[in-house]
């Protein structure tokens, strides 16, 4: 009798224990945003809004004077921050925003180096199509921050 009640007790650990460790609560994700989101987000986004406001006034300057020195330096000099805190505030949108959001960020990236890369050949037709490709990303990207 005793070896039953043995065999009994491991047959009902074993039981409880999957029971228990399948019965885990469901993750519920979060459909509004808290007030610290609000306030982190904002930050980030004055941030953003800033750099948007220095490209869209000193870059097409520069490319349009085919001042590729100038280019090439404000690309990674003031806009060097721009991925970062676009990845920054990214981390803080809803889950179901973010991953139009990395892909927004990713797009205003390449077409950056776009225009790296057409400053390095001296090409003005792939620098302000590139210019205009980034910005229009940027953009979109700015639309998916929600307001205050």
């Amino acid at each position: 009798m005793k070896r039953y009640r043995s065999i009994l007790a491991c047959i009902l650990a074993l039981v409880t224990t999957f029971v228990v460790g399948c019965g885990s609560p469901k993750v519920e994700i979060p459909k509004t945003y808290t007030e610290a989101q609000i306030q982190q987000i904002q930050k980030y986004n004055s941030d953003i809004v800033g750099l948007r406001d220095r490209f869209t006034t000193e870059l097409p300057r520069y490319i349009s004077a085919r001042n590729w020195v100038q280019v090439d330096a404000f690309i990674h000099g003031p806009l060097g921050t721009l991925l970062q805190e676009m990845n920054y505030l990214t981390k803080n949108l809803l889950p179901d925003t973010q991953p139009k959001a990395r892909q927004l960020s990713r797009e205003v990236f390449e077409h950056l180096v776009e225009v790296t890369k057409a400053a390095e050949n001296r090409d003005l037709v792939k620098a302000a199509s590139g210019y205009e490709e980034a910005l229009k990303d940027l953009d979109a990207f700015l639309a998916l921050v929600p307001k205050a």
